[in-house]
């Protein structure tokens, strides 16, 4: 194996670059409730968020999609169609999620894309529509305009996500 060197005081040595890794302190816990309710965390958060990133992903994709659709009209119909798809495809996993992953998702997919679901839809099927969903989600206890605060409220989910992404979860 050929390894790149770097040349020090006349001397070659391999140079190897590594990735950057992140280190997380060991969280405790003075109750051991306290640490049932963060392995509960932990489960919904590892449960939702491939979904809260899939989203973001398929948002992006529809987002240019759109943007070549000269009409209002075809853009319409090409929404309908995606919403179909994305029905067909994880409408019943989606479905059998508890209300507090529920709340877990609403959250990540603002981490994720940086709008509110309300603001998603809102911008992909009008404002109308967005009142009549966040007027539904509100029966059921949720807020679509829910804000994601990895600073304050939702440090927990942050540190959470941060360990799911280094692997360490």
């Amino acid at each position: 194996m050929i390894v790149p060197g770097k040349v020090v005081n006349g001397d070659t040595l391999p140079y190897v670059d590594l990735n950057a890794i992140t280190v997380f302190p060991q969280v405790t816990f003075s109750y051991s409730n306290e640490l049932l309710k963060y392995e509960k965390l932990v489960y919904r958060v590892r449960k939702v968020y491939p979904y809260a990133k899939l989203a973001a992903k398929k948002l992006e994709i529809y987002k240019r999609i759109l943007d070549t659709i000269p009409t209002q009209r075809a853009r319409k119909q090409f929404i309908k169609k995606a919403q179909k798809e994305l029905e067909a495809q994880f409408g019943d996993e989606i479905r059998k999620l508890s209300f507090s992953q529920g709340k877990i998702l609403i959250k990540l997919i603002y981490r994720e894309t940086g709008n509110s679901t309300f603001d998603i839809v809102k911008e992909l099927r009008g404002g109308f529509s967005a009142f009549i969903w966040q007027s539904m989600a509100g029966l059921f206890g949720y807020d679509l305009k829910t804000t994601y605060d990895p600073e304050n409220e939702d440090q927990m989910i942050e540190k959470i996500v941060l360990m799911i992404d280094a692997g360490a979860l």
